[in-house]
This record gives C-alpha cells, structure tokens and sequence, in this order.
C-alpha cells in the first residue's frame, strides 16, 4: 500500500498543546489529517475519513457562543457514531462524543488533576483492558459525563463514576490514556496548565506531576501502546 492509500485518521484539535501524541506512534499505517474546527478549519465530510481522535481543551461543550464550532463538532460525531465510525475521544472530546450521544455533561464536584487510579470493568475491552484491573493515569479535567445509554462502562475513579465507555466502534476515555512524562513536562511549559496545576494540587503540583510521570513511564506506555494499536487496526479494517 502507498502512502496515498492508507486510511485517513482525521485527529480533532482544540488547542495546541494537546495533540493525539503517543497514540500516532501506533499509526504508521494511516494517514493522519489535523484539523482544527475552532480555529476555523471546517470538518471533513464522513466519507473522506476512516476514524477519528477527537483530543481534549480548557473549554467546555457549553461554550458554544464562545466556540459556535463545538456544536457543528457535536453533530459530526453524532452522525460519525450512527455510521460505525471508529471514533476514540479524549477529555474534552470524550465530553463531546458523550453529549453527541445524548449524555449528560456537567461540572464535576472538584477538579481532577493529577495521578490517580482508574478501575477498569473490562478487562477484554480492546483499547483499555490493559489498564485493567486498576491503573494510576493523568487526569486533566473539571466536567464530567453520565453513560449515554446503550453504552457499555468501562471505567472509574473515586472522583468521576464515568470515566470512560464504549459506544460500538467509539470510545469515550476522560483521563488521557496517551500520558507519558514528555507530555506533561511540554503541558506544564504551558502558563495556563501550570496555573490549573497549582490550583488543583497546590505549589508543589508544579514539581509533583513530573515527577510521578517519570515513575509511571514505562508501565503506562507497555500498558496502553496495544489499546492505541487495536484502535488503529480497527480504523485501518473499516
């Protein structure tokens, strides 16, 4: 196959310093295309791409008079959902796919900003189940969702009941699976996730967060590569 041939990924961007990351070290049989929907860049129409990662932002899916394309994000990924469209959201995106189904969104009791573990329900789930049974990752978030109905839950915190599901080929993850200490060295070089750090954990945040990703490193990159893997052979088989 040619590189003209391969499968379009399309990878959602809301602000610049979130990026699908690590998940495209799994894609080198794809074409990823990047759009940016709230700096003007129109979506795609369904049948020019193969799957989609939809990735996260400060904003949330209530800002639409602020950010009017979050809405026309919402029903792209209502529709991409109706056609069997392998979709993977990711903090704000998986706001967005939870709301295009029809769930609830939210703010959450407190803001979730640090290390701290997941449970995981299933264990043969093709993206998370290597997280299973439990796992520390990087949350980053203040809103939370409810289940869309007709999905199947696949994880929890002690903060957030849903952190993430499974609707047929979309999944919808609240903590950032694609974490690692690269990412959160280049987030924290960034004012405004240094201030959301320091809020959430304090002075020391700044120096924590660091510091727990490079203990955690190497086992949350064995543990989710295969996930992100399995997703791109599903949008590779579509």
């Amino acid at each position: 196959m040619s590189l003209d041939e391969r499968p379009t990924l399309l990878a959602i961007q809301h602000v610049p310093w979130e990026g699908p990351h690590r998940i495209l070290d799994a894609c080198g049989d794809l074409h990823v295309k990047t759009i940016k929907p709230l700096a003007g860049q129109p979506l795609p129409a369904h049948g020019e791409v193969a799957g989609a990662v939809v990735m996260g932002g400060p904003m949330n899916v209530d800002e639409v008079e602020r950010f009017p394309a979050l809405a026309a994000e919402c029903e792209w990924l209502a529709e991409a959902v109706e056609r069997g469209m392998p979709v993977l959201g990711i903090c704000l995106g998986a706001q967005l796919l939870a709301r295009a189904l029809g769930a609830g969104v939210r703010l959450g009791e407190a803001p979730e900003i640090g290390f701290a573990p997941i449970e995981v329900s299933d264990p043969d789930d093709p993206l998370l189940g290597g997280l299973a049974p439990r796992a520390e990752v990087l949350h980053w978030h203040g809103d939370v969702f409810d289940l869309p109905d007709g999905a199947t839950h696949l994880a929890s915190s002690e903060l957030t009941v849903c952190q993430a599901f499974r609707a047929g080929n979309a999944w919808g993850v609240l903590f950032h699976p694609e974490a690692d200490l690269a990412l959160v060295e280049a987030w924290l070089a960034v004012p405004e996730m240094i201030e959301e750090a320091v809020a959430a954990l304090g002075d020391a945040g700044e120096h924590q967060l660091p510091q727990r990703a490079a203990e955690l490193d190497a086992d949350l990159t064995a543990r989710t590569q295969p996930g992100f893997e399995a997703f791109a052979e599903i949008v590779a088989a579509g």
